[in-house]
């Protein structure tokens, strides 16, 4: 090896390739796939002394035990009749449900509500919490500006806290 960090040189196949990959240890995966000649370490800017990308603590909660978000079979199911019957139970309470839903529906139609008027009325607040939203930006750079908080712009322009 000519230099402290050279890569090993690899010879034929007389046995040799064990001192390769002897040499590879401890290096990335990467490096080992590509021949040495083509790999270029990668450039990094200076660092920042005491500066993360995430918190120290964070970390140690992403490497917990997995667990599942559906839930675990209770003791008592283990057998196909009990969840059978446990379906049974679910189907039942799902269409009771429906029927609640169909009669509200029909008595909103009885007090003369329209899906279509529902529509509209979506649409109208919609457009009403995009305009607010501009307004509450603009509140905001003006703030800044005059370099008061917004709360303080709210009289000036006739606003309530509560808008």
């Amino acid at each position: 090896m000519k230099g402290e960090g050279a890569w090993p040189a690899r010879r034929g196949p007389q046995g040799t390739d064990s001192e390769y990959l002897a040499g590879l240890r401890g290096r990335s995966p990467a490096l080992a796939l590509d021949p040495p000649a083509l790999h270029t370490p990668p450039r990094r800017g200076p660092r920042t002394p005491g500066l993360r990308r995430t918190q120290p603590g964070l970390s140690k909660s992403c490497r917990g035990a997995f667990q599942s978000p559906r839930p675990s079979p209770k003791s008592g199911q283990a057998d196909g009749a009990a969840s059978e019957d446990s379906l049974h139970l679910d189907i039942q309470k799902l269409k009771e449900k429906r029927d609640l839903l169909d009669k509200e529906i029909t008595q909103l139609i009885s007090e003369g509500y329209s899906v279509n008027e529902l529509e509209d009325h979506i649409s109208l607040l919609h457009e009403y919490n995009d305009i607010k939203d501009v307004g509450q930006m603009l509140l905001g750079k003006l703030a800044v500006i005059r370099g008061v908080t917004t709360k303080e712009l709210y009289p000036e322009f006739g606003l309530d806290m509560n808008d």
